[in-house]
């Protein structure tokens, strides 16, 4: 097999063992919070997207305005998010994470990654500065190809 397939076989099975790891400790979140995916998203949207409106947060999750407002009024209810007029349109409403909301995320993302602190642990330091070192070529090579 050739370089190129290798590394590409060893970056595969790295992926499928990080989504497994990382999205079974988020799923464990997710039912600690009573909160579906959905309501996680449009939080995660607010975290990393800055101010929204429902139909934009709609559309970025692949959802009707119905089933995105639903969700919006859940996690304004819970005091995970707010609503403010929107200054250019005072007909619009404009979504923004609450401190709690913003804390909730925060906990969650660690909770994804908790596992990785153990498995840096079980590497010797030479192992780690490898390790880092390869990482940071394949996330500057990731950055510069096209979605």
């Amino acid at each position: 097999m050739s370089p190129t397939k290798v590394l590409t076989e060893v970056i595969r099975e790295w992926s499928e063992i990080f989504m497994h790891r990382s999205g079974r400790d988020f799923k464990r979140f997710m039912d600690e919070t009573s909160l579906s995916f959905s309501q996680l998203s449009v939080l995660m949207r607010l975290k990393h997207g800055g101010n929204s409106g429902v139909s934009e947060i709609g559309d970025q999750l692949g959802v009707t305005n119905a089933a995105a407002s639903q969700a919006v009024d859940r996690l304004v209810h819970l005091g995970l998010i707010e609503r403010t007029e929107d200054p250019e349109d005072r007909r619009a409403k404009r979504l923004a994470l609450t401190q709690k909301g913003n804390t909730l995320i925060e906990k969650g993302v660690e909770a994804r990654s908790k596992w990785i602190e153990g498995l840096t642990d079980a590497l010797t330091l030479e192992q780690q500065n490898m390790i880092i070192s390869a990482l940071t070529l394949l996330t500057e090579a990731a950055r510069k190809t096209k979605e």
